[in-house]
């Protein structure tokens, strides 16, 4: 999530830059990307990692850092920063602290994609995900994963501990 839910992440700089931090970090820490969607000011997204590897915390690390780095003089933020985060030496892009899952089985995985696909609606940023540009989705109907309306009727069932999120 960005710092301040400041809505920079789908400006062309916000995009780019996650996209090429996404790239950059993968090729020391691997990991595929299963489902993603891009919001103003935040992203959800599922990565299966190599066997044996848990390691989610230092790829968010580097993705941020990364963004940060190379991209947050070109965002412009006009955002100051708190005392605490001056002392640990943290900008104005982005929240400390991330949400991560382990995907238990595939009902679990199936209930996250959908999450993630559904979320732009959620926030009432579309009417249907298939409006949604920055979104997994359009993969998932084009291999027909979901069908064409998936979700326009608005009748996506998830657990209730997903929506919490």
């Amino acid at each position: 999530m960005t710092y301040q839910r400041q809505p920079w992440l789908c400006s062309d700089i916000g995009r780019t830059a996650l996209r090429v931090a996404l790239n950059h970090v993968r090729k020391n820490y691997p990991f595929s990307i299963d489902a993603f969607v891009l919001l103003p000011d935040h992203f959800h997204s599922l990565w299966t990692l190599p066997e044996g590897d848990r390691n989610i915390s230092i790829r968010m690390l580097l993705i941020k850092r990364f963004v940060t780095k190379y991209y947050g003089h070109q965002l412009g933020l006009d955002i100051g920063i708190s005392r605490s985060r001056e002392k640990r030496k943290e900008g104005n892009l982005w929240q400390r602290r991330f949400w991560e899952h382990l995907i238990r089985d595939d009902l679990d995985f199936t209930n996250h994609c959908d999450y993630i696909h559904y979320n732009p609606v959620r926030h009432q940023l579309c009417e249907s995900p298939q409006q949604w540009t920055f979104s997994s989705i359009h993969r998932f109907i084009q291999q027909k994963i979901y069908p064409l309306d998936w979700g326009g009727d608005g009748q996506v069932q998830l657990s209730s501990d997903i929506w919490d999120v």
